[in-house]
């Protein structure tokens, strides 16, 4: 049984350590549907179970709350939020919903998000993108291929390569949706190398790269366009089963 310490959470050490490991716990069961049919545990309740102070339970219920999982109603109690209320940027609940069994729904509503996102970020890079930039995106293709000879791993070189066009936007905001190209990579991989036998469709990421370095924006976006659909098409043909 875990025990708490009187470290403020906010500081870092042992207690911060029991309220993370609270807060992944709690998430994990909501977005898995433990709770769907019960009401969500007392305050008494989750300190009795995971055996920590009330303090910690109510740092990680608020950390929960915050992520759009849960909601508590004054003097009613605290109830799960249906999924349309979840911060789904948020990196711990991308996590937990890609934890769960992979469903085509959920893969298709990711891609679909990269759709309307990383055509016009390719454009953009391939207006915008620095020497150095465009070097970055080279190494991330250069990684893809040497993955798919078994020098390098397959699904880091992708989020390389496509972290590397949305920085090269010079847009922050885009360089930080990187959390939802890897979260979607890193679930969709599992499905397209299937089909792509790890070889993660290099030839269409060289001509997202070839259009960028050329500063062809239209070329990029088109190229970037048809690296997703690609996507798309091949898990609306994949065995799920949902």
């Amino acid at each position: 049984m875990a025990h708490d310490t009187t470290t403020d959470p906010e500081e870092g050490g042992p207690a911060r350590t029991l309220t993370l490991d609270m807060v992944d716990a709690l998430g994990r069961k909501i977005v898995r549907g433990d709770y769907a049919d019960a009401a969500f545990p007392t305050e008494a309740e989750l300190t009795k179970e995971h055996g920590v102070s009330r303090s910690v339970t109510r740092e990680a219920v608020k950390m929960v709350t915050a992520k759009g999982l849960l909601r508590a109603k004054p003097k009613i109690g605290t109830f799960v939020q249906p999924l349309d209320h979840w911060n789904l940027f948020d990196v711990d609940v991308l996590r937990w919903l890609m934890e769960q069994k992979l469903s085509r729904a959920l893969l298709r509503q990711f891609n679909e998000m990269r759709l309307i996102v990383e055509p016009q970020a390719a454009a953009w890079a391939a207006r915008r993108a620095t020497p150095a930039q465009v070097t970055a995106i080279l190494a991330g293709l250069k990684r893809m291929q040497a993955a798919a000879e078994g020098r390098d791993d397959a699904l880091d070189a992708d989020i390389a390569f496509h972290v590397a066009v949305l920085r090269a936007t010079g847009n922050p905001f885009l360089s930080q949706f990187r959390d939802i190209v890897a979260t979607a990579l890193h679930a969709s991989i599992r499905v397209t190398n299937r089909q792509a036998q790890g070889k993660a469709c290099i030839p269409d990421h060289e001509a997202v790269y070839q259009a960028i370095a050329a500063g062809e924006p239209q070329r990029a976006s088109e190229a970037m366009a048809k690296l997703i659909e690609d996507v798309l098409a091949y898990l609306n043909r994949a065995a799920f089963d949902d």
